[in-house]
């Protein structure tokens, strides 16, 4: 765990994509996209249906590592609307025993966002579209016009640079003074490169990719 400060808070960044808040004991991730392989099946393109297991035990690890009382999911934590209800009974026990072991949000993103109305039980924890905590605004995707320091996820980032004349991709968080942008949790996801211009957009200028490796971060400058 790599530890940074944004906007005054003192925050730790896990190379899987997870970050931690000490002062409050919570972990926050996004896009989780649990069931996304079944969804392929369903219409035709067979994966292996292990992504939500996968994922679970990810979770599961970085819970016990940092010993975490809240857990934030910031969107797109299901594939689909149905996709909690597609979880076999394995991956529903596991996601049961972490939902009561912590203070559990789902923020809600486009890909579940009518679940928050119509689905009753998520396997535990609580549905918001968004929500403000200690004065960060934790939402799905970063709003350009958002003049308050915002973490979200959506565009799942990812760093692309050339090492030994092969082009190297990591999943990485991308950040300005106000704004932080988490990558895709998800055992299952693809990902944008940080400097794309919708991420541009939604961040504004001045934007760094950031990429935790063992004790240090690296910081990449983003072009505008």
């Amino acid at each position: 765990m790599v530890p940074f400060s944004f906007a005054g808070h003192d925050l730790l960044a896990l190379g899987n994509g997870a970050l931690f808040w000490p002062a409050r004991r919570a972990l926050l991730v996004a896009d989780l996209h649990f069931e996304k392989a079944s969804w392929f099946a369903r219409a035709g393109q067979m994966l292996p249906p292990y992504d939500s297991l996968a994922t679970l035990a990810d979770l599961a690890a970085v819970v016990a590592a940092t010993d975490a009382r809240e857990m934030w999911c910031l969107g797109d934590s299901f594939h689909d609307d149905a996709g909690c209800d597609r979880l076999p009974a394995e991956a529903q026990a596991r996601l049961r025993a972490l939902t009561t072991a912590t203070a559990w949000t789902w923020i809600t993103g486009n890909h579940d966002a009518g679940s928050g109305a119509g689905l009753v039980d998520r396997c535990g924890g609580t549905v918001m579209p968004e929500a403000v905590v200690d004065g960060l605004v934790l939402r799905h995707e970063a709003a350009p016009d958002e003049l308050r320091p915002e973490l979200s996820g959506h565009f799942h980032p990812k760093l692309r640079v050339r090492v030994r004349g092969r082009s190297v991709a990591r999943r990485c968080f991308v950040a300005t003074p106000t704004k932080l942008i988490l990558p895709a949790f998800g055992a299952l996801t693809g990902g944008l490169d940080a400097d794309h211009p919708e991420i541009v957009r939604a961040v504004g200028p001045g934007a760094e990719a950031l990429v935790p490796v063992a004790d240090r971060m690296l910081r990449f400058r983003l072009a505008a």
